[in-house]
C-alpha cells in the first residue's frame, strides 16, 4: 500500500489554523507537533515567575509575557510557545499580528517529563541563535531547582558561550544581570506542593 504524503505548510498558514485551533502546536520545516497540556503545578511556577519579574520590572521599560504568545526563531523558523518572555525596548513581532515575537531578553520554560530533554536539548539550540536572548531558565516542577544560562559573548567569532548559575535552595535567588533582576527561588516556588506525585502532563 502507498503511504500517506505528509502534509506541509508555510508559516502563514501553520499561523492561520493556530489562531482558530482549540490546542497549542509548534511550527518547524512545514510540520505541526502537538504540545501538551499544561498541570496545575506547571501553571502555578509560571504565574509565580510572571509575578516576581513583573513587580520588580514594573518601573522598567520591560514587558512580561506568559505562555500564551508565540516566538519565532527566525534562524531557524521554528514557532513555539514559550513558558514565559521577556522583552526590553521595543517588542518586535513578525506577521502583521502582534502575536509572534522576535526578540526576547529573557526565556523560561519549566521542565516535565515529557519535555525537559527537548527544552535542555534541541529547543535550547534554536533559543541561542536569537540574537537579543541574554537569560535562558530551566525551572523544575518536581524538586527545587532553578538553572539560569546566561549569554557571554566571545572575543572572537565563535558561537556565545553561556554560563550556567543553578540553585536548589529556596532562601537564595539567582540574577538576571540583563535586566536588573534576581529571581528568589522562595517567589519561584511559593504555594508549590512538592509532596505531590509528579504530575505526567506538562
Amino acid at each position: 500500500m502507498a503511504s500517506v504524503p505528509k502534509t506541509y505548510w508555510t508559516a502563514e498558514q501553520y499561523l492561520t489554523r493556530e489562531r482558530r485551533a482549540e490546542f497549542k502546536s509548534e511550527f518547524f520545516r512545514g510540520e505541526t507537533f502537538a504540545m501538551a497540556g499544561a498541570s496545575a503545578r506547571h501553571n502555578l511556577i509560571v504565574a509565580n515567575c510572571v509575578t516576581s519579574l513583573n513587580n520588580q520590572l514594573k518601573e522598567r521599560p520591560c514587558v512580561v509575557y506568559p505562555s500564551d504568545l508565540k516566538l519565532e526563531v527566525r534562524a531557524t523558523g521554528l514557532i513555539t510557545y514559550p513558558d514565559l518572555t521577556v522583552v526590553c525596548g521595543k517588542p518586535e513581532f513578525g506577521y502583521d499580528r502582534g502575536d509572534v515575537l522576535h526578540n526576547p531578553i529573557v526565556i523560561v520554560e519549566v521542565l516535565s517529563e515529557s519535555t525537559e530533554s527537548y527544552d535542555r536539548g534541541k529547543k535550547f539550540e534554536h533559543y541561542r541563535l536569537i540574537p537579543s536572548l541574554r537569560h535562558y531558565i530551566l525551572v523544575s516542577q518536581d524538586r527545587v531547582s532553578v538553572e539560569v544560562f546566561t549569554r557571554q559573548p566571545t572575543p572572537d567569532s565563535r558561537e556565545d558561550a553561556w554560563l550556567l548559575n543553578a540553585s536548589t535552595k529556596l532562601e537564595e535567588a539567582l540574577a538576571l544581570s540583563a535586566i536588573g533582576c534576581q529571581l528568589p527561588l522562595s517567589e519561584v516556588f511559593a504555594k508549590v506542593d512538592l509532596t505531590e506525585e509528579t504530575p505526567a502532563a506538562n
